[in-house]
């Protein structure tokens, strides 16, 4: 039986995981990434690590899909990914945005009230009445 990932290539996929999880605990660790939204990335490396430890799992996995050629696989592999992070920080974005409109509706509320107490001190009025 062949090898399907030479031992070099394996070797250099396992140096970039680990840097990969490197570099996002240190984003972690510095408060650059949310810790739900990390969880994602940690998934993400943990599977791909699984894979080059045995890629007989993508082997199986392609031919349970039908899929051939283990590029090929890869490819759709990555661009499932790709679609699963785009979905996900469209989610975000939109939750965020919600978010910022109700911030500036309370804002601009806040704002109305302060200049309408404003008002009342200086037209004399020193009561204060609660709406």
């Amino acid at each position: 039986m062949h090898q399907i990932i030479p031992t070099r290539l394996t070797i250099v996929l396992i140096l970039a995981i680990i840097i990969y999880f490197i570099i996002i605990l240190s984003l972690l660790k510095h408060k650059k990434l949310n810790m739900k939204y990390t969880l994602l990335w940690l998934f993400t490396g943990a599977a791909f690590f699984i894979l080059v430890l045995n890629p007989m799992i993508l082997v199986y996995f392609l031919n349970l899909c039908g899929i051939t050629g283990t590029m090929n696989g890869l490819f759709i592999i990555l661009i499932a990914f790709l679609i699963m992070l785009v979905l996900s920080l469209t989610s975000i974005a939109s939750r965020q945005a919600g978010r910022i409109t109700k911030l500036i509706q309370t804002q601009g509320l806040l704002e109305k009230r302060v200049r309408e107490l404003e008002e009342r001190m200086e037209n004399g009025k020193t009561e204060i009445i609660e709406k």
